[in-house]
């Protein structure tokens, strides 16, 4: 029986449209890559090059990690975002306006500013605000808070009032003891403080009355420290504060 003879393939003349598809895709993506490049948005772009030229401009920036979208820096204020250059913290800003709207009162040791990473704390001798003896504020008393709290009155940060005496007894029939003294003094300026703006919900009132000296009662040079007003401005802007005070 004869074999049947195989039939002839014929090669495919087709193949080279498989090639070309594949060509085609490529191109189609390249455009469509081209295409996001030039619409890129051109804040984010900002953003990523401003990084950028930190990476390989300065050394502490390369640490910093690059912000995606709008990020506001935590614990600002509306306050001073006019300023040029990188943005001061609240706290930094407020020391600063302290320090050129007091020169003077610094420069004669009336007034203080310490800082640590809780609190900024202004410290003012009693005999700026207050007669002997009192709490009703003299008139130097009343403009000295009323320039306080036209700084500090754009923040949120939260604002403790401490009222401290000497060691010498008081026994009148509005202050009994220093105690009721310390904390009517202290009171009085939260009140001065509202009336010039500060809202009322970032502040409390404290007395310590004479139990934390910063000075020896045994002279009138130490007395005269140890009789002060601190205002203390909370780092943190949320919830209620309180000083843990070293005994």
């Amino acid at each position: 029986m004869a074999r049947r003879k195989r039939q002839e393939e014929h090669p495919n003349h087709e193949r080279w449209l498989v090639s070309y598809a594949d060509f085609i895709t490529l191109l189609f993506a390249f455009f469509v890559v081209m295409y996001s490049i030039s619409s890129v948005n051109e804040g984010k772009y900002k953003i990523l090059s401003d990084a950028m030229e930190g990476i390989f401009s300065q050394q502490d920036k390369s640490i910093k990690p690059i912000p995606i979208g709008d990020e506001k820096l935590r614990g600002t204020s509306e306050a001073g975002s006019g300023e040029s250059g990188e943005e001061k913290e609240p706290l930094a800003r407020i020391a600063d306006s302290i320090r050129e709207e007091f020169s003077s009162l610094l420069g004669e040791g009336q007034l203080q500013i310490r800082a640590n990473e809780m609190w900024l704390e202004l410290e003012l001798s009693s005999s700026l605000l207050f007669p002997v003896a009192d709490a009703i504020p003299q008139q130097e008393g009343f403009d000295i808070i009323e320039k306080i709290a036209t700084i500090l009155a754009p923040y949120d940060n939260p604002i403790q009032v401490e009222g401290f005496t000497d060691s010498l007894p008081i026994r009148t029939p509005l202050y009994p003891t220093n105690w009721e003294l310390s904390a009517a003094r202290s009171a009085s300026i939260v009140r001065m403080l509202v009336m010039d703006g500060v809202a009322p919900e970032r502040l409390a009132a404290v007395g310590y009355g004479e139990f934390q000296p910063v000075a020896s009662n045994d002279s009138a040079e130490g007395r005269a420290k140890n009789r002060r007003v601190v205002l203390l401005i909370s780092r943190n802007t949320e919830g209620r504060h309180t000083r843990v005070v070293d005994p």
